[in-house]
């Protein structure tokens, strides 16, 4: 299995994954403060919306990439 077909599949799978969840999350910690033994932090939520258009063009990448990427002429 060459290069171009590995990216490929990458892309497909990771199309289908955004089709599927629409986006992602993490926590990120922003602020800390001490004083003295007290220590504060704050936890936010950060959500990453991905675009109908970017899954659906990675699928299309990745099936013409399948297709006609590993031909040599």
């Amino acid at each position: 299995m060459n290069a171009t077909k590995v990216v490929a599949i990458i892309l497909i799978v990771g199309g289908v994954l955004a089709l599927i969840y629409g986006g992602f999350s993490y926590t990120k910690d922003t602020q800390q403060v001490k004083l003295g033994p007290i220590e504060l932090s704050v936890k936010e939520k950060q959500t990453v919306n991905i675009p109908v258009w970017a899954g659906v063009g990675a699928i299309a990448i990745g099936g013409a990439l399948l297709l006609f990427g590993g031909e040599k002429g």
